[in-house]
């Protein structure tokens, strides 16, 4: 029983992990590019589009789940240590909790609501911009690389499984 419930949780792990990282991919290889160069009053108001839209998007039922998930494989990979599959379950769910979920609410959350309360026109919307646009990226890189590990990671767990 073990097993099939550590099986049942890699298969939607690493697809969501492959999920997530596709979408920061995204913003990290176009999306943020492609808004520095509209200016940045219309950057900001598209990228806080974004993030209004996003929470309620089938966006956040794979974030949550696929955080959720990865740690419950941390924790039973501590657990079942003696398992082949538990060293790279560990870092797999470990690296995604840390890199990417912790990323996200510490570090991205925290810019994505100092530029909500930025006049996209007014005078130091300039270099909000230029600041959210430099260390939101810079983490989202981070997200990016945390979730194509992680995905990775529970892929070889499957393998091993």
């Amino acid at each position: 029983m073990s097993q099939l419930l550590t099986t049942l949780l890699l298969w939607p792990a690493a697809v969501g992990c492959g999920v997530m990282a596709g979408v920061y991919f995204a913003f990290s290889a176009f999306v943020m590019v492609a808004l520095d160069r509209v200016g940045q009053a219309q950057a900001i108001a598209v990228m806080n589009a974004i993030n209004i839209v996003i929470v309620k998007s089938p966006f956040m039922p794979v974030f949550l789940a696929t955080t959720l998930a990865s740690a419950a494989l941390a924790v039973m990979a501590l657990l079942r240590w003696n398992q082949s599959a538990a060293l790279v379950m560990l870092a797999g769910g470990v690296l995604y909790v840390f890199g990417m979920f912790i990323v996200t609410v510490a570090c991205n959350v925290p810019l994505n609501d100092a530029l909500a309360a930025v006049d996209p026109s007014g005078p130091a919307a300039a270099e909000v911009w230029a600041r959210y646009l430099k260390d939101w990226t810079f983490w989202n890189h981070v997200r990016t690389v945390a979730s194509m590990a992680a995905c990775a990671l529970f892929i070889a767990a499957l393998a091993a499984t």
